[in-house]
């Protein structure tokens, strides 16, 4: 049996011309559609934030009505403010470069500056990089996963972090010969 191909990866980079405390770029909002049939036209534009601490995504009331969304269902939202009861919808979202999702469920928000917020449910669908060399921040995402990004292991200088606890009585990691609880953990 002939081995499998594997379908190419779908890319795209933002970079920002200075360092950078939002990951924001423009995204295309729809209706869900069939990925053997996608829209001849890309659907209207709004501005999303990326957002690693959400579990989902969501989109705002200017979207739904701008792209005449019907409601699919409640979820049970949670935020830093409280937890509340929302509507559901069924959307295709388009990133930059026509990375697409035909299908998502997202719940309706209230956010400020933004249109969406993307999600860990978009964003561990692939490869997520953000980096800040020069003063100036790029974050990166490709989809389906392509490699293990490992910083440790591509660094020759660095030593990984283990999490093994250290007793009061072991001797300290630090190499000074005393007791942890007498050393670096006094």
């Amino acid at each position: 049996m002939p081995p499998q191909a594997q379908r190419p990866s779908a890319t795209f980079t933002s970079s920002y011309p200075a360092l950078s405390r939002v990951l924001a770029n423009d995204v295309h909002i729809g209706e869900a559609f069939d990925p053997k049939q996608p829209p001849k036209q890309l659907p209207p534009l709004f501005t999303a934030i990326w957002d690693t601490g959400a579990t989902n995504s969501a989109i705002t009331q200017k979207v739904v009505d701008q792209c005449g969304l019907k409601p699919t269902g409640m979820a049970v939202v949670h935020t830093a403010q409280a937890s509340t009861t929302t509507e559901t919808f069924l959307v295709s979202i388009f990133l930059p470069n026509k990375v697409a999702f035909p299908s998502v469920t997202v719940s309706r928000a209230v956010l400020r500056g933004f249109d969406v917020l993307i999600g860990m449910d978009i964003i561990n669908r692939g490869d997520f990089a953000v980096t800040n060399k020069d003063g100036k921040t790029v974050f990166s995402f490709r989809m389906p996963s392509a490699e293990c990004i490992d910083f440790v292991k591509q660094s020759k200088h660095s030593t990984p972090v283990t999490s093994t606890k250290v007793g009061r009585n072991d001797p300290c990691p630090c190499g000074s010969g005393k007791k942890h609880k007498r050393c670096c953990g006094a």
